[in-house]
């Protein structure tokens, strides 16, 4: 049985983080050309922008809250595909805060990018899911699958990374830590992946016991 479309607040909010994660999209998009037009091109630059997880999980959440925005079911309208989307950006966050933030000092545009993909949208969709979305029906079963879509963008990374070698991530690159480290550091991030996916089935349970949603 496919699930209830949101009510009106919902829906609204929803078209809120679908806006926001869009725009930072869009200007994070037109930053990574200009920097990679004259020397790999649009399309090279392209898939440069899509080899980010923050880019990935960002195009997630603008597809889960468009999705909520214009009461549609189907796939994006899944608890499970929301309870993901959850997980996907609230590591893309936390790991920006706590490893990555340290590393460089955005200026300008990118300075609005960096806070969009990393802080505004994480915390608005988070926010939503919180507190506009029905729960109480994820299982702790359903971590293993959301496990699958960073175990693949892995693999993709390290092909990539083989292929032209570069790494979106400094504590990812092979070629300057080497595989025993990258090892190492890419089982750690597994395990935010797998603690903040229990962290987002047992809200869900909390949540689904004290309230209804709006």
């Amino acid at each position: 049985m496919p699930p209830a479309p949101l009510a009106v607040p919902s829906r609204v909010c929803a078209t809120l983080v679908g806006l926001l994660s869009l725009a930072a999209l869009v200007l994070q998009y037109v930053l990574i050309l200009q920097l990679t037009r004259d020397n790999v091109g649009v399309v090279l630059g392209t898939v440069r922008f899509l080899t980010y997880f923050t880019i990935l999980s960002n195009i997630a959440v603008m597809l889960v809250a468009c999705a909520a925005a214009a009461g549609q079911p189907g796939f994006f309208a899944q608890a499970r595909v929301r309870g993901a989307v959850a997980l996907y950006i609230g590591v893309t966050g936390s790991i920006y805060f706590f490893i990555l933030r340290h590393l460089w000092q955005p200026q300008g545009a990118q300075w609005w990018a960096d806070t969009g993909l990393h802080y505004a949208v994480p915390l608005a969709y988070w926010a939503w899911w919180l507190a506009c979305v029905p729960h109480g029906t994820l299982r702790w079963r359903d971590v293993a699958g959301w496990l699958l879509f960073p175990l693949g963008y892995v693999v993709w990374v390290f092909l990539r990374g083989a292929w032209l070698g570069e790494y979106p991530y400094p504590f990812i690159d092979v070629a300057q830590l080497g595989w025993a480290r990258v090892g190492v550091n890419a089982v750690g991030v597994m395990g935010v992946f797998v603690v903040l996916g229990l962290v987002v089935v047992g809200l869900d349970h909390l949540l689904g016991r004290r309230r209804r949603p709006l």
